[in-house]
């Protein structure tokens, strides 16, 4: 199947359940972009900010970009002025220097804080205690040019069907609970980030709210390397 008719599959079962398909474009070639957004894709993810960078540049402007991966904070001034949603925020530290590049680049950039829910070490997030008291904290109510706009989680690999389940479903429960204490009369607090390829179904059973898909969608990838900036 093409790209196209790839996507076709995932959006029209995704737009039946009110959720948004984040197509996940990491390693795949500007072209493999283009034939999804020809098909009508408009929402990519990417996890390297040169890559994410060098797309940006190339491919249409009305492109809504999503930072999914780790983010290191001398990274953040290179997307500062274009990113859409900055979906892995795990720390207080880049936090603040996401809203310090918005700031410079006169914009409020919508940001997912990355909670830590998978049975890992390999992950990075914080902790659900973490996530409170960042939101509790005076840098942040100081902060004029971020706007949490909801959480994201990333579930255990290889586990059984319920703790992938479990795990999503701590997560509602966790975004449920800072919505009423922090956000309630925030509409725009709505997202909940959670589900990949092999678990979105169970993920949107908890309550997902956008999934991220790529190889089902691309194929394989052609793994490029980058070095350090």
């Amino acid at each position: 199947m093409s790209i196209a008719d790839n996507l076709l599959k995932y959006k029209s079962e995704l737009d039946q359940a009110s959720v948004k398909l984040i197509a996940v474009s990491k390693y795949q070639q500007a072209d493999a972009v283009l034939a999804a957004y020809q098909a009508g894709q408009r929402i990519f993810g990417e996890n390297i900010v040169q890559e994410l960078v060098e797309k940006q540049a190339e491919l249409p402007q009305d492109i809504e970009w999503h930072l999914i991966g780790h983010l290191q904070t001398n990274k953040v001034k290179y997307i500062a002025p274009f990113v859409s949603l900055i979906q892995s925020v795990d720390s207080l530290k880049l936090l603040t220097e996401i809203n310090k590049q918005a700031a410079k680049n006169k914009r409020v950039i919508d940001c997912l804080l990355q909670i830590y829910i998978a049975d890992e070490d390999t992950k990075f997030g914080l902790g659900f205690d973490e996530a409170i008291a960042l939101l509790r904290s005076d840098e942040f109510a100081a902060m004029q040019n971020v706007r949490i706009v909801g959480l994201m989680g990333i579930a255990s690999n290889h586990a059984l069907e319920k703790q992938t389940s479990d795990e999503f479903h701590e997560l509602k429960v966790l975004f449920d609970g800072i919505k009423l204490s922090f956000f309630r009369k925030a509409a725009y607090f709505k997202e909940i980030s959670m589900g990949m390829s092999g678990d979105y179904k169970l993920a949107i059973e908890q309550g997902s709210t956008m999934v991220r898909i790529g190889s089902n969608i691309f194929g394989k990838r052609t793994i490029k390397h980058y070095t350090a900036e």
